[in-house]
């Protein structure tokens, strides 16, 4: 596992040099600095929370950067870089079985299933995951959920793809569209607009080929949780909100709130974005994560190959002011 921390310090360095969005500081607001794994229609509550003024009601500004990896992002809430990390809680995992004396803990699950849309070269309206069998696939990163969750529904179906790994997370989308492999997983709205510039075509839906699992969860060093229980509380309120108000309102409405927060993309490629991730049933109401899902996520893990142990539910997952905060929201 040593291996993991020697990335996870070298690229804290590469973090640094990925700038994403920063909001609006007024102040008299304090800030939330949040790496996010990557930056998607996935996220939407997050964005909604911001954009609605759920934060603000908090006191509180957000600022945003693209870790563009796991790995990434939890070398920023190591180094100190982010307040909060926003990605696979498989990166929390990995820290606390190293030992660290400060490991970070997940304290708010957001979605709860695979957020990636199969894109291929070629129209296949009637595509059978079982044509991936010994073709070239853009899937992740070894050791990162979305890989190791593309990996276990393949073994699954029986299937052996041939699995391109030697590109960074960041750079698969572009590889894809320089001719690198037949196949590669993409987020919305980077795969729909891919379909309409004709680049390419999305041909499945990862995750409702997974099923539940706790994909993308909210995370901070335990001396942070500690001290900041303020922070913590805000976070999960207003992204809690930010949850309900996407479940119910149409969206078009969703799409015109958070368009802003995506460059050079259309209300219309947002809300086919959104259409999509309602469809998978892609975000989680309570964000206290369950015990079960976190136990499929090991079985994941393991089965890739990546988990030298596994870890006690209650050693890293925090539900207590999720669970709260949802009483309160839901009420």
């Amino acid at each position: 596992m040593k291996k993991k921390f020697i990335y996870f310090a070298l690229a804290a360095i590469f973090t640094l040099m990925l700038p994403f969005a920063v909001a609006g500081c007024g102040k008299d607001k304090k800030v939330i600095k949040i790496n996010e794994v990557t930056h998607s229609v996935f996220y939407a509550p997050l964005y909604l929370a911001d954009a609605l003024g759920y934060f603000a009601d908090e006191g509180y500004t957000i600022e945003l950067e693209n870790g563009g990896g796991a790995n990434n992002t939890m070398a920023a809430v190591l180094s100190g870089a982010a307040d909060i990390g926003f990605c696979g809680p498989e990166a929390a995992i990995y820290t606390l079985i190293g030992g660290d004396e400060d490991a970070p803990k997940v304290f708010g699950q957001l979605t709860n299933r695979d957020g990636s849309f199969l894109v291929g070269r070629t129209d296949e309206p009637n595509f059978d995951w079982h044509s991936l069998d010994g073709k070239d696939v853009l899937a992740g990163r070894p050791g990162g959920v979305p890989m190791m969750t593309f990996q276990y529904v393949m073994k699954e179906l029986g299937v052996t793809p041939n699995y391109i790994t030697n590109i960074d997370f960041n750079f698969m989308t572009s590889s894809f569209l320089g001719g690198t492999a037949d196949y590669c997983t993409m987020f919305e709205p980077v795969a729909s607009d891919y379909e309409k510039a004709g680049s390419g075509y999305v041909v499945g839906s990862v995750g409702a080929l997974a099923g539940e699992i706790p994909y993308t969860c909210f995370m901070a060093k335990s001396s942070y949780i500690e001290k900041h229980g303020d922070v913590i509380e805000a976070l999960l309120r207003a992204v809690t909100k930010g949850v309900k108000y996407v479940y119910e309102n149409d969206s078009q409405t969703v799409a015109e709130k958070i368009v802003g927060y995506f460059a050079d993309t259309t209300v219309d490629s947002v809300k086919t974005s959104l259409d999509s991730y309602k469809g998978i049933d892609a975000w989680v109401k309570n964000m206290a994560m369950k015990e079960s899902g976190f136990n499929r996520l090991q079985d994941i893990i393991e089965s890739a190959g990546e988990l030298s142990k596994r870890v006690k539910f209650g050693d890293l997952v925090l539900t207590e002011t999720a669970q709260k905060i949802y009483n309160e929201v839901y009420a």
